[in-house]
């Protein structure tokens, strides 16, 4: 049975499943191995993250199951998956910098890091084959190596439209914006949390169930993020709420962008078309939006899908009260803007 303290105890687990397929130290590729450690926050060097998509499809598992162990190969596979994306964004976004780090690509270049994500890939798919020696069929294994498929062909659509928005001078649609998350942030932790479900049961009904909350809980982890990339206390989340002056089109911008008039829309596009706003003109922008609903939208928005997974993991039925407290404990602190 589970508790929230141990937590720690299944990101460890699973950072130690992780280490296994990482374990190279010496000969020619070394190299490559010290990368995708440095990457992963692996190496001592810095932040790792919340693991927050493992962590979520082991407390599945464990909250059908019991004894979460038999799901790590399948929770470092989601970790792997979620780190080659992020590889990948850093070089499509030009970001040079990552929980407080230098990116792969600033330190090693474009073509190192590509070859380190596609690594990543890779190995995600080679996590999932030590299923098999511990014992799961290989039709399961196969159903879940076709959810990750089926999730990456997601994240790769979802980041078409990020790339093809980004490029437009016109903002996308609110409906369009939710159509992208959905295919980049909800698809993955959807997928994450089905996967501990179908390693767990084959009841469909419950496979479902877990699906639909990991969507829901998805979609309010971007729009509680966008919350806080404008309006986030710098001294709680650690970062910065930069996505104004960085001219992120998130949805308070895009609900803004929608819902003004036109002496409005013309002082939004005006800060978006300068290059490096300075502080008064972001607070305009910020103030403008605000005022123009963005952000009790999104907040809503935000709040709705919050309950949505809620209602979701309430209706699965589910076995182990302990672990479906830590999964309650995880969406009430993830969604807090």
């Amino acid at each position: 049975m589970q508790t929230h303290a141990a937590l720690p105890e299944l990101i460890s687990e699973t950072e130690q499943e992780i280490l296994r397929l990482l374990s190279v130290r010496d000969g020619p590729t070394a190299g490559l191995y010290e990368m995708m450690r440095y990457h992963l926050g692996l190496d001592d060097s810095g932040s790792s993250g919340k693991r927050m998509r493992p962590l979520l499809g082991l407390l599945a598992y464990s909250s059908i199951k019991g004894d979460y162990h038999a799901a790590l190969p399948g929770a470092a596979a989601v970790e792997l998956g979620h780190n080659f994306s992020l590889v990948h964004d850093d070089i499509e976004d030009a970001d040079r910098e990552r929980r407080h780090r230098a990116t792969l690509w600033a330190l090693h270049g474009i073509p190192q890091a590509i070859n380190a994500g596609d690594m990543l890939f890779t190995l995600s798919r080679v996590a999932l084959h030590r299923l098999s020696d511990l014992g799961f069929s290989d039709a399961k294994v196969l159903r879940l190596m076709r959810l990750y498929d089926m999730t990456c062909l997601a994240l790769c659509e979802g980041q078409y439209l990020d790339i093809w928005a980004s490029e437009r001078t016109e903002p996308m649609s609110v409906e369009l914006y939710f159509d992208m998350i959905g295919r980049k942030t909800a698809a993955l932790i959807a997928a994450s949390v089905e996967a501990g479900a179908v390693l767990a049961t084959d009841d469909e009904d419950v496979i479902a169930r877990y699906r639909a909350f990991g969507w829901a809980l998805g979609v309010a982890f971007q729009l509680n993020d966008d919350l806080l990339g404008i309006w986030g206390d710098q001294a709680k989340t650690g970062k910065e709420p930069s996505d104004v002056a960085r001219h992120k089109m998130t949805l308070p911008v895009i609900y803004a962008f929608e819902h003004a008039g036109p002496e409005d829309r013309a002082r939004l596009e005006a800060v978006w078309r300068t290059d490096a706003p300075h502080d008064g003109q972001v607070a305009e922008a910020v103030a403008l939006i605000e005022r123009l609903g963005g952000r009790d939208y999104t907040r809503d928005q935000a709040h709705q899908h919050r309950d949505r997974a809620l209602a979701e993991l309430d209706a699965a039925g589910v076995i182990d009260a302990e672990a479906l407290d830590s999964l309650r404990g995880i969406i009430l602190g993830v969604i807090r803007a």
